[in-house]
């Protein structure tokens, strides 16, 4: 990023400095394609995950318009990300004929395959089904191969698919190309590359139209001056998380660590979705009657940084729509928090939050005697 920086540049002039810009821009869209298994020319630069998201729905359904199977169904799971929640809204209130349907999920947190069955089986008409790889706040796997096999059988020839896949990239396996997805969404922050930085994966001849239209940006894709330096940073993130295992491994044991303290901490302590399989990095608890609000400011005085739900509800403690999806009683959601591990994290990041958490549980039971 510093190089770019340094370099200047706009990626589609055709001077020196432009030209070097594109290779590096067409280099990252190398390596963000060869992380995902999917063809570099299938890769769209953007500004992040939520623009991807957002992207795909409306885009999807601009790009169908005009054809005789246009999308008239379109179904997002009960746990996914606000900005496809959010657009799937907009999308049902705004677009004629279109009806939005939400897929339930168990107490697991991972998709009910049987109700999604049944609602593809039920309607008629083209259907878009939109699902994360991995959820954002419990980090709860889900059955992408299960899900795709049901869309292709159930929904029709004809039928799209959407993943999102931003938590999961870079800590499990993911290919585009096997998974036979229309779409797919990537981040570059949450492999420890720069924020603003995301990608959007299209399979060819999938229904696209450009969502901003101006200079044919992005093979006419995505318009506007690419960020150079940004997805300069993307590509270098990506090389790194190609062999994905061994840091997957050290994550893993620093959230079992964590786990397993809290646990002795406070034995009461519920993890959402223990007995699923989950992405190494996350963890999702809560200590009935110790609201999440409480144990924020008291870990952050301690210079210890968790969240409640997702992070981008900025500075908003409320309950959440993921932990309601899986059935929690709104009381214990209330208490929910999340703890995500990093590239930056170490033991001694774990041992240090647990040592809060210790001090405020003692406080608080000082208090009650």
């Amino acid at each position: 990023m510093l190089a770019a920086l340094e370099q200047g540049g706009n990626a589609s002039s055709v001077h020196s400095v432009g030209r070097a810009a594109r290779a590096g821009v067409e280099q990252a869209r190398e390596s963000v394609a060869r992380l995902v298994g999917a063809e570099p020319g299938s890769v769209v630069f953007l500004s992040g995950a939520s623009e991807a998201n957002a992207a795909v729905l409306r885009a999807a359904l601009a790009g169908a318009l005009a054809a005789e199977d246009r999308i008239t169904r379109l179904f997002v799971s009960a746990i996914e990300h606000e900005s496809v929640r959010a657009t799937a809204a907009v999308l049902g209130e705004t677009v004629p004929g279109l009806k939005v349907s939400e897929i339930p999920v168990a107490t697991s947190g991972r998709i009910d395959l049987a109700a999604l069955r049944l609602k593809l089986m039920q309607g008629k008409g083209r259907v878009l089904v939109s699902v994360m790889a991995a959820n954002n706040e419990t980090g709860v796997v889900q059955d992408l191969a299960g899900v795709a096999a049901l869309v292709r059988t159930e929904g029709g020839d004809n039928s799209l698919l959407h993943v999102d896949a931003v938590q999961a990239t870079g800590r499990i396996g993911l290919s585009f190309a096997q998974l036979g997805a229309e779409y797919m969404t990537l981040s570059a922050h949450k492999l420890g590359g720069p924020q603003g930085a995301g990608a959007l994966l299209l399979k060819e001849g999938a229904p696209f139209a450009p969502f901003i239209p101006g200079g044919g940006q992005e093979m006419g894709r995505r318009s506007g001056t690419e960020n150079v330096p940004a997805i300069w940073g993307f590509g270098a993130v990506a090389e790194e998380a190609a062999d994905f295992a061994p840091e997957a491994e050290r994550l893993r044991a620093l959230r079992d660590r964590f786990e397993l303290g809290l646990k002795r901490l406070a034995p009461e302590t519920v993890v959402f979705g223990e007995t699923s399989e989950r992405l190494p990095n996350t963890s999702n608890f809560a200590i009935a009657g110790l609201p999440a609000e409480t144990v924020l400011i008291a870990l952050d005085l301690d210079g210890i940084a968790i969240s409640s739900g997702s992070a981008c509800s900025s500075g908003k403690v409320k309950p959440s729509h993921v932990l309601a999806a899986m059935g929690i009683d709104e009381a214990l959601a209330r208490c929910g928090l999340r703890v995500s591990f990093g590239w930056n994290s170490g033991e001694t990041d774990v041992d240090a939050a647990l040592a809060s958490l210790n001090r405020l549980l003692a406080r608080r039971a000082a208090i009650a005697a």
